[in-house]
């Protein structure tokens, strides 16, 4: 199959993953009330997901939405731990835009006044305090060893992968998958048989923001990075078949990353594993052998 062709193809199913989970914001629970607000006036619920750069997590570790972090020992069959898991509701969640319509605006924090004007938001409330973070995000300098991209098109966000992941290569999504239909947040869960580590030399993890319009938070490290699809069950029956990402190195993530203080370790003493809300993805080249491409762990 051509790049060419695979391109094609994942851009077809990237719209039906997005059409079904939604775009959302991604990161940690400062954001969490005016994101709500965002919710109701139609762009991005809430979401938690980890970042690299230290942003005051001092009280984060308290609150349950950032309850997805773990270490790679407790990553085995019977356990049993809290998770965070967002719930979407796709009606409300903004869609991508067409790139060119996007590439029309300009996505820079120098130009918020422009900006806000155009969205007709106020200086002062939840939207425009909101895209003022994913703004500074986005032009937040990588870590050592990191590649970013925030992507406001679905065509800029396959750009960005193929780039880092190579264009010789055909590329395939993981996304978390609910299995079953419920309202509940937030439990625990236990991990059951036939966990799969996915063969992944490399990856390109996407981050939904919170913005008016779908914008991706993308990035990829040269260190060690562990995939894995882990079947879960709900103490209430939930079932879910969950992407998780260990971090094998974390020496160069800042002390105020809030998974050192969710797990209690410091920068570079221990491994980090997260799950995966259902609207972010984890993109991989593909493995040319029979099957999907994965091996048992």
């Amino acid at each position: 199959m051509s790049p060419k062709f695979t391109y094609g193809i994942l851009f077809l199913h990237l719209l039906l993953i997005t059409s079904f989970y939604g775009n959302t914001a991604r990161e940690l629970v400062d954001t969490e009330n005016k994101l709500l607000d965002i919710s109701e006036n139609g762009t991005n619920e809430p979401q938690k997901e980890h970042k690299h750069h230290e942003h005051h997590h001092n009280h984060y570790h308290m609150d349950p939405s950032v309850m997805v972090f773990f270490t790679l020992q407790d990553l085995r069959v019977g356990k049993r731990m809290q998770i965070y898991f967002p719930k979407r509701n796709p009606s409300t969640s903004p869609r991508f835009w067409p790139k060119d319509k996007a590439d029309s605006l300009p996505f820079s924090l120098n130009k918020l006044q422009t900006l806000l004007e155009i969205f007709s938001f106020s200086q002062d409330s939840p939207q425009a305090k909101a895209m003022v973070d994913t703004l500074q995000e986005c032009e937040t300098k990588p870590i050592q060893g990191e590649l970013k991209f925030c992507a406001t098109s679905l065509e800029s966000m396959l750009d960005f992968t193929q780039k880092t992941l190579g264009f010789s290569n055909d590329l395939k999504v993981y996304a978390t998958k609910h299995l079953t239909k419920s309202s509940v947040t937030f439990q625990n869960y236990t991990i059951l048989e036939n966990i799969v580590r996915i063969s992944a030399p490399k990856m390109v993890a996407c981050h939904t923001m919170p913005y008016p319009y779908a914008v991706f938070y993308c990035h990829s490290q040269e260190s060690e990075n562990r995939l894995y699809r882990v079947p879960l069950v709900g103490d209430n029956g939930d079932r879910v078949e969950a992407m998780v990402v260990c971090h094998m190195d974390t020496s160069h993530w800042g002390h105020g990353h809030v998974s050192f203080q969710v797990l209690g370790v410091e920068p570079g003493s221990s491994n980090v594993c997260h799950f995966f809300p259902a609207d972010n993805f984890i993109w991989v080249p593909k493995v040319q052998v029979h099957g999907d491409g994965v091996s048992v762990m």
